[in-house]
C-alpha cells in the first residue's frame, strides 16, 4: 500500500496532512459525513453523492474489499451505479479486504475509478466541525500540496450536478406487461430493483425529458428519483412533475423527487445545516405512529411550516422535525425524503413500494 502524503483543504483555511489512497490527483467538493457503518460500496456509488467529499465517521473502511460487479435483469446488485460518483472519500483507516466475494481492495477500486481518498486523519474532529459550521467546501489533493486551494472550490447550490449522473437517451428494462417510466436523477439501482420486482416493466429516462414524451409512454405510474444538488434549479423538471401531474397518473418522489414535487406544487426547501447520510435514522408514519428505521442521503429538506397545500404529513423525522414523505390528497402523488429501498440499511420501508403498486392498481 502506497505511503504517499495528501492534503485536505476547506473553506475555513483548516488544513489537514494524512495519507493517500487511491488515485493520485485532485478532488474538490462538498465536505459532508455519513455515520453509516457499513455499505461504503453502494455509498460511494450512490449518485446523490455526485459533487461532495464523502468523511465516513466509522473508523474502519474497507474491511470486506470491493465486490464484483453483478447485474441481475440488467440492474447492478451491489452497487447503486456503474461507477464511484463521490469526489473524493475521507476516512480513519483504511483496511484490507476479507470476504468470500471480494474482487479487489478499496484503494485499488478508487485507484481504478480516478476518485483520491485519505486517511490517517481526526474524523472525529472533522465530523465535530461539520456538525457545528455546517456543510463546508473542500479539496484532497493526493501526492503533493496545493498553493492556492481556493481555485477549486465552486458554488455547491448553482451547480447542475445531475446533468453528470442521469442517462442521455433512456434505457429499458423488459418485464411486465405494465411500465413505469423512472425520471432518473441519479436513481440508485436498488429502486430499480425494488420496482422490477414488483413486475413492471421500467424506461429510465432522462431527467430533463419533457412530460409529453413520459406521457408517451402510457405509463401505470412515474417515479420521480434520488439525486444530487439544490432542487431549486430544476425547473425543467419541476415543469414535467406539475404537467404529469395533471393527468392523475400515479407518481413516487423518492428524495429529490419528493423535493421536487414539494416545489412543484407551491411548497418550499430548505438546504440544511449538515443533512441527514445514515442507515439508521429513524421515521414516523403519522397515520399510525408506527416508527421505522430508514436510509437517509440529503442536504435540502422540507420543513412542516413549507409544505404544498393539499398535502399531508405522511412521515416525519423525530430527530429535527424534517418532513419525510407526503400524500397529496385526491392527486395519485405520494413522495418519502428517506430511501425506502435502504441499500445499504434496514427493509423497515420496504412496504411503501406496495403501496406504490396499490396506488397504481387503484388509478387503473
Amino acid at each position: 500500500m502506497r505511503k504517499e502524503k495528501a492534503y485536505l483543504y476547506l473553506e475555513d483555511d483548516t488544513i489537514l496532512e494524512g495519507i493517500g489512497f487511491g488515485a493520485q490527483k485532485i478532488g474538490a467538493g462538498e465536505a459532508i459525513f455519513t455515520t453509516s457503518m457499513n455499505g461504503y460500496p453502494e455509498s460511494l456509488t450512490d449518485p446523490s453523492y455526485k459533487g461532495q467529499l464523502l468523511v465516513v465517521t466509522h473508523p474502519l473502511v474497507g474491511n470486506y474489499g470491493v465486490p464484483e460487479k453483478v447485474y441481475k435483469n440488467g440492474i447492478l446488485a451491489d452497487f447503486e451505479s456503474e461507477s464511484i460518483k463521490v469526489e473524493g472519500l475521507v476516512i480513519s483507516e483504511l483496511t484490507e479486504g476479507y470476504k468470500w466475494n471480494s474482487f479487489m481492495n478499496l484503494d485499488t477500486w478508487l485507484e481504478s475509478e480516478g476518485i483520491p481518498g485519505i486517511y490517517g486523519i481526526d474524523t472525529r474532529m472533522l465530523t465535530k466541525k461539520i456538525r457545528d459550521n455546517g456543510v463546508l467546501g473542500g479539496v484532497l489533493s493526493v501526492g503533493a500540496p496545493i498553493k492556492n486551494y481556493k481555485k477549486y472550490l465552486a458554488d455547491y447550490e448553482k451547480k447542475n450536478f445531475i446533468a453528470q449522473v442521469s442517462p442521455r437517451k433512456p434505457i429499458e428494462y423488459k418485464n411486465g406487461r405494465q411500465l413505469v417510466v423512472v425520471v432518473d436523477m441519479g436513481v440508485k439501482h436498488g429502486i430499480l430493483a425494488e420496482l422490477y420486482k414488483l413486475g413492471y416493466s421500467l424506461a429510465r429516462v432522462p431527467y430533463n425529458y419533457p412530460a409529453d414524451k413520459i406521457l408517451s409512454y402510457e405509463p401505470a405510474g412515474v417515479v420521480y428519483s434520488n439525486g444530487p444538488g439544490n432542487p431549486a434549479i430544476l425547473k425543467d423538471v419541476i415543469k414535467s412533475f406539475t404537467e404529469v401531474a395533471e393527468y392523475k397518473i400515479p407518481i413516487f418522489g423518492i428524495c429529490l423527487g419528493h423535493q421536487i414535487a414539494t416545489l412543484a406544487f407551491g411548497g418550499s426547501v430548505e438546504k440544511m445545516k449538515f443533512g441527514h447520510r445514515a442507515i439508521n435514522k429513524a421515521v414516523i408514519d403519522m397515520n399510525t405512529r408506527r416508527s421505522y428505521i430508514t436510509t437517509h442521503n440529503h442536504g435540502y429538506a422540507v420543513y412542516p411550516s413549507g409544505i404544498p397545500h393539499g398535502s399531508k404529513v405522511w412521515f416525519l423525522s423525530p430527530d429535527d422535525n424534517v418532513v419525510e414523505g407526503l400524500i397529496f390528497k385526491g392527486r395519485n402523488i405520494m413522495t418519502t425524503q428517506f430511501h425506502p429501498e435502504a441499500r445499504p440499511g434496514t427493509n423497515d420501508a420496504g412496504f411503501i413500494f406496495s403501496y406504490f403498486q396499490k396506488m397504481i392498481n387503484n388509478a387503473r
